[in-house]
């Protein structure tokens, strides 16, 4: 549940989408601040210091993508882009410039809602390194700092290139990792455009994990774009 701390900024030049998400917010105890361009948005973000940013891209005054490169210079705040731009190329420009989650529009509300929730839970976990270190999540731990892998108690033995994406994905749970950075981080830049080795990987980390790539419960596909380690309920379990 939202804390009274939780205030998302709506940067909309909508109207009626800004009214549409200040009572859905509102009504799961949430506080809302809006701004309908993105000189007003900036504005806002320094001198309200939201907990999170939903962030349209077709602004007035400024193109999204500016708006995005502006609050990541000055705050790791969360942000999700929500956009009628649903062109791969636009999703993977602002998640590799620092967007958390991208919602294309016209979108379900309890989706975005419990995005919204997945990344302030993941913003507020307690974590003196500043990652996540350990992820435990339908049968499966995934202990970092001691470098081990179980489901049910069972010791899952992975490669080392199946762990380091594994690892990473611990890294940024809830959030979708792009196929470009998973390729550059662990194979290097030479092979940031060879998604064949890391769809290799994925399917064999379903396989040794029991997620069913049909119906994922740990490692979601975002087509053309990337993965995301799917956050737990309950970040406590």
């Amino acid at each position: 549940m939202p804390t009274e701390r939780d205030r998302v900024l709506v940067i909309d030049d909508e109207p009626q989408i800004r009214r549409f998400l200040r009572i859905s917010l509102v009504s799961q105890g949430f506080s809302v601040i809006e701004a309908e361009t993105g000189t007003q948005g900036l504005a806002r973000a320094r001198e309200e210091a939201p907990d999170l940013v939903l962030l349209d891209l077709g602004l007035p005054d400024m193109d999204g993508q500016a708006v995005l490169d502006a609050l990541r210079a000055q705050s790791d705040i969360p942000v999700i882009i929500v956009s009628v731009r649903g062109q791969e190329s636009e999703k993977v420009r602002a998640l590799d410039n620092g967007a958390n989650d991208y919602v294309t529009k016209p979108f379900g509300i309890q989706e975005l809602l419990a995005r919204v929730r997945a990344l302030l839970r993941h913003r507020r976990r307690p974590d003196t390194t500043g990652d996540v270190e350990c992820y435990r999540h339908a049968g499966l731990t995934i202990d970092l700092s001691a470098h081990r892998v179980s489901l049910h108690g069972d010791p899952v033995h992975l490669t080392p290139k199946e762990y380091a994406v594994l690892a990473l994905l611990v890294r940024q749970v809830g959030r979708v990792v792009t196929q470009t950075q998973l390729l550059r981080d662990i194979w290097g830049a030479d092979h940031a455009h060879d998604s064949h080795y890391l769809r290799i990987v994925i399917s064999k980390l379903r396989h040794k994990l029991g997620d069913d790539p049909q119906s994922p419960h740990l490692l979601q596909t975002e087509a053309g774009i990337g993965y995301r380690l799917l956050a737990p309920r309950d970040p406590e379990a």
